[in-house]
Parts: C-alpha cells; structure tokens; sequence
C-alpha cells in the first residue's frame, strides 16, 4: 500500500487507503483551527482538479471548515493558480486546492495555502501538523457554523489578470493567425486554457478537454505521454501543441513539427522571452536544466537555485528579487502576477514570444543552448530516505557538492542530482551534459551505487 505522503504543504495518498475520510478530517481541521487562530474567522477558497475523487472531497472539506467555523468559497472545477488568485481577490483567510498534480487517478490530496495565496511557509505548515499530531481543533458551536458561497468568476479573474500583463501582447497574437492543440488530460485547464486562447486570438482545437477528470493517458505531462497531441498538431496543422497536468500549474509544448519538447524548455522559452522586456534575476530549483542560467546570462542577470518545491523557490525568489523563476518541470512563476507556477501564464509568454518574433516554436527552442538531460526513479518502499544515503552519497560523487535537498553534484562536465521526492515514494536521479556519454556512464554509476547502498 502506498504511504500516506504528509508534508508542510499538506497531504497526498491514494483514495480509500492512504487518503481517506479519518485523516481528511484531521488534516483539514488542523489546518481550520491554524487559519482561526492566526487570523480570525474568515472564509477559505476551495478547488479542485477534476479528478471523480475530488467532489467527495470538496463535501467533506466543506463540513470539516464549516464545523470550525470557517467560511467557504467553493470555485468547483479549478487550477491550482486560479484558486490560488482567488484567494487575494476574495480576501480569504486561505486556500485548500484539492489536487495530486501528476500523480495517477487513485490518488488524490489537500494542498494549503495562506491567506497571500501562497504556499504555507515551512514554519506554519509545520505548525499545522503539530495541531494534527495534538488532535488540537477548535470546534464550533451551532450558532458559529461557517456558510457557503460559489463563486463561479474564477478562471475569468485569472484570464484578465494574464490579460492585463504589459508582457502578453494581445494584439500581435491576435494578428498571427496562430492555432494551437490543447491536451487538458480532461481535468481543471479544459475549459480555462481553450477560453485563456481565445481571448488572445488563437485558434483552438480542444484534444482532452472535457472536463471529466478521466484521465485519457498518464497525466504527467512529459513526452512520453503526448504522443496523441503530437499527431495532433501535425494532422491539424497546428503552430503549437499545449499540454497540462491536472491541476494545470505545468506547461509542456509540441512544436509545429509534432516534436514534444522537453517540459525543461517552458522556463526557459518563457524566461527568454521576459527578460529581453524586463531584465533582472532569475530563480530555479537545483533539479532545473542549465538552459535558464544560460538565459539568465544572456541578459547579465544572475540565476539562483532553491531545493526543489513551489514554497523553496518562491521564498528564493522574494529573498532575491527575483523577476522570473520557476521549476524545469514546465512550471513558470511570475510574482508579477502572483507567487506561484502558473501553465496558462507560460501559453501566454510563449505566444507572446512567437507572436513578437514572427518565428515558429521550434525557432525559438533551438535558440537555446543543446543538453542532454535524463531523469530516472527509484521505488522505494517508505516516503523516507535513510539519512546515511546522503553521507555516502558525499564520499562517493565528485566536483562541487550542494547538500540543501538531496545531493547535487557540479562537474565541469555537467551536473547530477540524487534527492526523494515530495510527491511520490520514490528517489529521483537527475544528470544534465552537453556530452551524452559522460552523463549515461554518471548516472549507471550513481544508480548501482544507490541501488546497492538501499539493499
């Protein structure tokens, strides 16, 4: 059975196993009674993806609120960045968007947000597990029961704020007779992203989009899944393909050729495109191709690195004053519009680019530097890692060594990344070069070395 998967940002599991009604209660009046003490009654917005598994959900997520005395403002079907949105535009005291993101259909999940719409810092998601942990939730009384509201406005908000950026060139998207093939994987961007397109003057061809939460194919949104959306771009005669995960906070582009582009290049094309309008520094997580340091160096700007997370790399980028930033798996973040990854952002700057260039999407990828980049996993059998992993990790991998999340090891030849992800119950080696041999024989040997050490 897959591990409940518990974090400062909330929860993950597999519906009727790990998830279910006991710990969605706890979680989400824990997280109830954090909202109320530090900030009074209120209301908290919710979304959810899509996914079938979300409406039992949202019924339980709404009572548990309501018997802590919280409000709710129900969005239904929504993406993580528009409830996100929603939450500054609607004053709420905080978020819950109910969604795993990529992960298959079984699972399902709470992730929390504060009242900027952010997700919680370490220190008060931390806070909110001790009061699960406590079993300390402040219940109400009948007379100071939360109320209901829908609020049905919220992909609108989000549309007009992408609308509104200085950077989004409407008119000239307009005027380039683009057409374009979205792949929604049937979840929270099928009728958000094809409206988002249609505003801008594209025309749309929906492939995956109906809004059912049945996912058509494995809802990460890598290469290896779009084979249908490729053939789709070349049989529809497209000038872009547009992949989402889920909860639509992940970009992923097919070019007019019908090739998937790797999902590394969404930061990257998008990163390339701002900062030749608006110059300044650049934010990503340590697992992010080298592309955006390339970009980022373009421009004379510089390019930090977080641990891998949306919270590590906002908090990077509000330290920073960073103006672009994000993570290499197709998640774009623009403080500018608000702190968190955003897909329909990532369309926009991107169709902005083309549309300003007058070049084709594959134009604009092979303008940036060539690497080879592969990812590889390994099951493990409990979310955590063995502590004695990381130090021998550090006696066995050369060049300059970043300990922050896992192991990161910087050669002159490239880079390679060992760390346990936040989502899945597994571990995650990374490696990028400019030379394909090199990085192969890296990677065989860092995984028999992992392989060997877990045993």
């Amino acid at each position: 059975m897959m591990p409940l998967m518990v974090s400062v940002s909330g929860i993950r599991g597999v519906i009727g196993e790990s998830l279910h009604p006991e710990n969605l209660v706890r979680y989400t009046a824990a997280y109830a009674t954090w909202c109320r003490r530090k900030q009074g009654p209120g209301a908290v917005v919710i979304g959810r993806d899509g996914r079938p598994s979300g409406r039992m959900l949202t019924d339980l997520v709404k009572a548990v609120l309501s018997a802590c005395g919280l409000d709710t403002i129900d969005l239904g079907l929504s993406t993580t960045p528009g409830c996100a949105m929603a939450v500054k535009a609607k004053d709420a005291v905080g978020g819950i968007v109910l969604t795993a993101s990529h992960n298959p259909a079984p699972w399902n999940a709470l992730k929390f947000l504060d009242s900027d719409g952010n997700f919680l810092s370490p220190e008060d998601g931390k806070a909110v597990l001790v009061l699960e942990e406590e079993g300390s939730f402040d219940w109400m009384g009948h007379e100071h029961l939360g109320s209901y509201e829908r609020w049905k406005a919220a992909d609108r908000h989000h549309i007009d704020s992408i609308l509104a950026l200085d950077t989004v060139c409407g008119e000239k998207i307009a005027g380039s007779g683009l057409k374009a093939v979205v792949d929604a994987v049937n979840a929270s961007g099928s009728k958000v992203m094809p409206e988002l397109l249609r505003s801008l003057g594209v025309e749309v061809h929906p492939l995956y989009c109906d809004a059912s939460g049945i996912f058509p194919h494995e809802p990460e949104p890598t290469p290896a899944h779009l084979g249908d959306l490729s053939e789709a771009v070349i049989s529809e005669k497209a000038d872009l393909g547009i992949a989402l995960d889920p909860d639509s906070d992940r970009l992923v582009l097919v070019d007019e050729t019908g090739k998937v582009l790797s999902e590394e290049y969404t930061l990257a094309l998008s990163a390339n495109y701002y900062l030749s309008l608006k110059p300044g520094p650049v934010a990503a997580n340590l697992s992010s191709s080298r592309m955006i340091e390339d970009v980022a160096a373009k421009y004379g700007q510089s390019c930090q690195r977080s641990p891998v997370g949306e919270a590590h790399v906002v908090a990077l980028m509000k330290e920073s004053g960073a103006l672009i930033g994000g993570e290499g798996n197709g998640g774009v973040i623009l403080p500018e519009l608000h702190a968190g990854r955003d897909g329909l952002l990532g369309a926009a700057l991107i169709l902005s680019a083309m549309a300003q260039s007058g070049k084709k999407l594959s134009e604009l990828a092979a303008e940036l530097p060539a690497y080879t980049m592969e990812k590889r996993k390994i099951v493990l059998n409990k979310p955590a890692v063995p502590a004695q992993l990381q130090e021998f990790l550090q006696e066995h991998l050369a060049g300059e060594l970043d300990l922050r999340d896992g192991v990161r090891s910087d050669q002159q030849e490239g880079w390679l990344h060992v760390r346990a992800s936040n989502t899945e119950a597994i571990l995650r080696i990374i490696g990028e070069s400019s030379d394909g041999i090199w990085l192969a024989s890296q990677l065989d040997a860092v995984e028999a070395l992992v392989r060997k050490h877990l045993t």
